[in-house]
């Protein structure tokens, strides 16, 4: 399924992923606080994915794609590469069908995403992103286990999946007659942000949309503007662990260069910040990757003044002196 052109992804994709997943996920909840929108001065709607099971909304596509799995073939498990949320979404999945895992993780990844991995019975291979190659090591894994790999965002099932995040803002927002000037996503392959702006472009193609990514991996903004891949510089480093990946995903970047108006970059700074204030206005714990949105929108990347913004906070599995530090 990997090998599909992302030109003919649809939001019929989105629609017919979510009727298969909608008995499994939590339907997250879209909120807002008036202390933000005072400090934004707009009317900021936040969609809460780090309220999802295993706390990120990877679990939705993970769930799509191995619910499509034969039900002969489940036994020999699952291969998955992971920084971490897509490793727990794997591995809450997996336990729930009694299949087996292997997740292959960067050594840095949070302490608690390795062990949350370990703790739904997946077996955790250890990697040093800098030097080894995630891709090879679960290739080699799943050809002698005869399992299916499953990666983290450039699968077209995988991007239906994410894509109910977007098609849940669209009912949330028609059930209080609201339709937003700016949505904005967070991207690491660019999984998420694809699916969501497509459901978004489907029912509000007034809304413009954009991905925000952490300085250093910005590799959505630059190969918007030059209109093609271009790959991240190594050696960056980021308080955003889940979203560093060396370049946008072949199946996402097509869907994202056709649908996002751009992307924004933002630094560790200013992460941290948005952190704080989603703590504070929201009540909400969010990891550095899944603040990125805020985060944009509390410094000003966008123009939002008197407008309508839905942003996704896309996880909460955050290691606890990262969020003590935030807050300090």
């Amino acid at each position: 399924m990997t090998d599909l052109p992302g030109g003919d992804f649809s939001v019929a994709d989105i629609e017919a992923a979510y009727v298969r997943i909608f008995p499994f996920i939590v339907r997250t909840p879209l909120l807002e606080s008036e202390a933000l929108n005072r400090l934004v001065g707009a009317r900021v709607l936040v969609k809460a994915e780090n309220l999802q099971k295993t706390g990120s909304f990877k679990f939705r596509g993970a769930c799509n794609r191995t619910l499509q799995i034969p039900v002969e073939q489940r036994p020999r498990g699952i291969v998955a590469f992971s920084s971490g949320n897509h490793a727990l979404a794997i591995s809450a999945v997996c336990a729930s069908f009694g299949m087996p895992a292997t997740i292959i993780m960067p050594a840095d990844a949070p302490k608690a995403k390795i062990e949350g991995a370990r703790a739904y019975g997946a077996t955790v291979r250890l990697y040093d992103r800098r030097t080894d190659d995630r891709e090879a090591i679960g290739r080699e894994s799943a050809e002698r286990t005869g399992a299916v790999t499953v990666p983290p965002y450039d699968d077209r099932q995988v991007m239906a999946g994410q894509g109910t995040v977007g098609l849940e803002i669209v009912q949330q927002t028609q059930a209080i007659s609201v339709k937003p000037d700016f949505v904005l996503a967070a991207a690491s392959g660019g999984g998420l942000v694809a699916g969501v702006a497509t459901a978004i472009n489907a029912y509000y193609p007034q809304a413009q949309l954009y991905a925000v990514e952490p300085k250093g991996f910005d590799d959505h903004a630059r190969s918007l503007a030059k209109g093609e891949q271009v790959a991240n510089a190594p050696g960056a480093n980021s308080i955003c662990d889940s979203l560093q990946v060396v370049s946008p995903g072949k199946l996402t970047f097509p869907v994202n260069k056709r649908l996002l108006t751009g992307s924004l970059v933002v630094d560790d700074d200013e992460v941290r910040r948005a952190m704080r204030v989603a703590f504070e206005t929201l009540k909400l714990v969010v990891e550095p990757g899944g603040a990125v949105p805020l985060a944009a929108v509390l410094a000003g990347k966008i123009d939002v003044s008197g407008k309508t913004v839905a942003l996704v906070l896309s996880g909460g599995n955050v290691d606890p002196e990262v969020f003590q530090s935030a807050l300090a």
